[in-house]
């Protein structure tokens, strides 16, 4: 009770209709009243995401202590707490959705918050998982580019220019998981100190970075 007490206030007017109607579906195992508060919860977690992570962190946690073993709402709090940097939270929470949905799950968050706790070689690991090859072929970009960063870590930095390579980034590509994965490859051959084949590619994720989603633009002033 002292947990519900504690929770963030909800702002009137709250849509749950705006969340995605698989998550709504799921949210109906609770009691109507609560599952409209969860919904609530997780709304303004979404919402606050990007500006106030650690406001949006509490809204995904009162969420969670409402409807625990709800797999999608576990999820949730997992990717809000890795937004707002607590790793161990994040992971468990992870976990803990898998544990309840199946499937291999948000493998390339997990990943990087492995990193974040400063275990590269446990992301290392989760890349080498059976869960991994069920990822689809975005997805397996994703985790490619936590991958990459935990070689890194390592100062493996041609194993990450390899890790990269797989997924033939090509100055022809476009979209943003194509931009971050050419971000990330620019990143390589710099560690590599190979400064002018990078700034090709920082120029390239410039041209096709249309949300402004990365910081091409500076790397390729750095580096002219």
């Amino acid at each position: 009770m002292a947990q519900r007490l504690s929770e963030p206030d909800l702002p009137e007017g709250l849509d749950i209709s705006e969340l995605d109607p698989s998550v709504i579906q799921d949210l109906r195992v609770l009691s109507k009243d609560n599952a409209d508060r969860v919904a609530k919860h997780m709304l303004m977690a979404a919402e606050l995401l990007e500006d106030e992570p650690q406001l949006a962190l509490r809204h995904a946690r009162a969420a969670k202590n409402r409807a625990g073993r709800v797999g999608v709402v576990r999820e949730t709090n997992g990717v809000v707490a890795y937004h707002a940097g607590e790793w161990k939270e994040a992971l468990s929470e992870l976990r803990a959705a898998r544990r309840m949905s199946g499937g291999p799950g948000l493998l390339a968050v997990m990943a990087d918050a492995e990193r974040g706790l400063g275990r590269p070689e446990k992301a290392l690991e989760l890349g080498r998982s059976p869960e991994a090859s069920e990822l689809g072929v975005e997805d397996r970009i994703e985790l490619a580019i936590v991958l990459a960063g935990a070689r890194h870590d390592l100062g493996q930095h041609e194993s990450a220019l390899a890790t990269l390579e797989r997924f033939r980034p090509s100055l022809d590509s476009e979209g943003e998981t194509q931009a971050r994965l050419s971000y990330a490859y620019a990143e390589a051959l710099l560690a590599l100190d190979r400064k002018s084949e990078a700034k090709t590619w920082f120029e390239h994720v410039a041209r096709i970075d249309e949300e402004g989603l990365t910081d091409a633009d500076e790397r390729v002033a750095e580096l002219s």
